[in-house]
This record gives structure tokens, sequence and C-alpha cells, in this order.
């Protein structure tokens, strides 16, 4: 298959470029970074520098793939965090016109089937909407739980202050997800014959909670007893802005904490949960302790 993937060399793209290469699919990789380019061709994939706000450019990236990955990239600086995701979704889904590609596996979230109360979630309720409109065009939307790699933001924290938390507390429910395992179903989705609009929740993990993630990490790095703190809503933002998030960024994902504390975040999921990935809590615990001794 000709395959082309946003996300250039992230947490997702990475793993799943590895995977669908060595099937022998011919992939092709969208970046707006030129320093990625070698990176990318030594995974085996080509290449493709440009911005996913260029239009045009998309257009040529998706023209004659016979599938495409898409995910929204990360950026802090949008004013209207909201209206940013909304936008490269509707970038997208002019250049899938445009272009003519006729499957599309889409990178969405837990908590993407409700409209708003989400933070940046409901940015990819947005794009789901957006790209419910496209005639002719199979979709699959991945509704991926929250990454294990979020708490990598939090080393600081549990190295000076000794203590885990958020704005939800220690018994929130929580569903876990490693970006390998995000990989490892979309290579499988991209390879099958999927038709229609339809959603598939990913996850790895949706038995621990806070309390049990902080427990697990803590002992990962010598702190057995780490506690898992819930935090205001105020504190939590400024804990984030004071840490160097635009105030932007730092209200949605008080918002998408306040989802989780309500659990009205992971009702849908639960209705629909998926087979769970290998990556587990404790495996992840390896890796935040790696990461914790740097």
């Amino acid at each position: 298959m000709k395959i082309t993937l946003t996300g250039s060399t992230g947490n997702i793209t990475k793993p799943l470029a590895e995977i669908l290469v060595a099937k022998g699919h011919e992939v092709k990789i969208i970046s707006s970074n030129p320093d990625r380019a070698e990176e990318i061709k030594s995974l085996g994939a080509m290449p493709l520098i440009g911005s996913v706000s260029d239009t045009g450019f998309l257009k040529d990236a998706f023209t004659g793939a016979d599938a495409i990955y898409t995910m929204v990239p990360p950026n802090f600086a949008a004013p209207k965090f909201r209206a940013y995701i909304k936008g490269i979704g509707e970038n997208y889904a002019a250049a899938i016109k445009e272009s003519g590609v006729k499957k599309v596996v889409n990178l969405s979230s837990v908590g993407a089937d409700l409209p708003d109360g989400t933070g940046p979630i409901a940015g990819l309720h947005d794009v789901e909407n957006i790209f419910a409109e496209l005639n002719g065009v199979d979709v699959k939307h991945l509704r991926a739980g929250y990454f294990y790699i979020n708490f990598l933001a939090n080393i600081d924290m549990v190295k000076h202050a000794n203590i885990l938390g958020s704005n939800f507390g220690a018994g929130s429910k929580l569903v876990l997800v490693h970006p390998r395992n995000i990989a490892e179903v979309a290579a499988e989705v991209l390879e099958s014959n999927f038709t229609g609009k339809t959603i598939q929740y990913v996850a790895s993990d949706d038995e621990s909670t806070p309390a049990d993630v902080a427990k697990v990490l803590g002992t990962a790095v010598g702190k057995p007893a780490l506690p898992w703190i819930e935090f205001s809503n105020e504190d939590a933002f400024n804990g984030m802005v004071g840490a160097g998030l635009p105030e932007e960024i730092a209200k949605n994902y008080v918002e998408m904490g306040d989802a989780i504390r309500s659990n009205k975040l992971f009702v849908d999921y639960y209705k629909n949960r998926p087979v769970l990935g290998n990556i587990k809590l404790k495996d992840f615990a390896a890796e935040f302790a790696a990461a914790y001794q740097n």
C-alpha cells in the first residue's frame, strides 16, 4: 500500500512508520521541520516537508495514497486552541476532497463524543464532525485514552514536591494508553478494508486510578509513598502557567481535568470498551524511572 502519515517523527507516527515499512508498505511522512528529513529517511520512509496549514501542500502529499493517517500536531502558541484544532481538521478535509483519498485513519480522543466541556478534546469533536461530511470517504476515528507519557511532564513535581497530582481526585477513573499501542492499532486499521464512518477506542489500561499511578510511578523512582493530590482548578491553572504553559493551554487542560473528575469523559468509552493494548502501567513505570534519572 501507499500510505501517507502526518505527525512527523512523534510518539505515534514514528513507531507506526516502523511497523508499516517492516510490512513492505510505501510510507511517506509529513513534517514541518526540515531537520526531521534524515530521520524519516532512516525509518525507510519518504519525507514530505511542509505545513498542515497549507492545503495545497496537503493535497499534493495525499494524492496517490491508498490511505492516510491524520493527527492534529500540538501548537501551544495558538491563541484559541479549539479553533486551531478545528482549523487543521478543515485543512485536512479540504485536501482529502481534492486529492481523492478514500481511506482515512484519524487520531481522536476519548471524550470526543462530547461537544464541549472537555478542553482540547472539544476540538477533536469538531474534527470528527468535519470528517463526517466527507462523501465517499471511509474514516476510522481512533479515540485514544490519556497518554501515559503525559506523566513525564510531572517529573519535577515528583522530584521537588514529592507529590503527583492534578485537578481530579485519587479515586477518579482513568483510561490510559501508550503511544506504541496506538501505533499498533493504527497500522492494523490502515491495512484493513474498513468502510463507513466509524469509531474505535484505543487503551492500554482502564482499571488504574490516579492513586495507582502515584504508587506505581513513585515505587519505580524510590518513593513508594508518593501521594496523589487533588488540586483546585485555580491551583492547577496557576501551576501550569508557572511551569511555562500559555494561559490558553492551561485553561484547556484544567477543563479536561474537570471532565475527568466528573467522569463524563469516559462514559461512552465504557459502553464500547476495546481489547486493551499490552503495555500496562507497570511497564510504563520503567520508562518514567529512566526519564526521572536524566
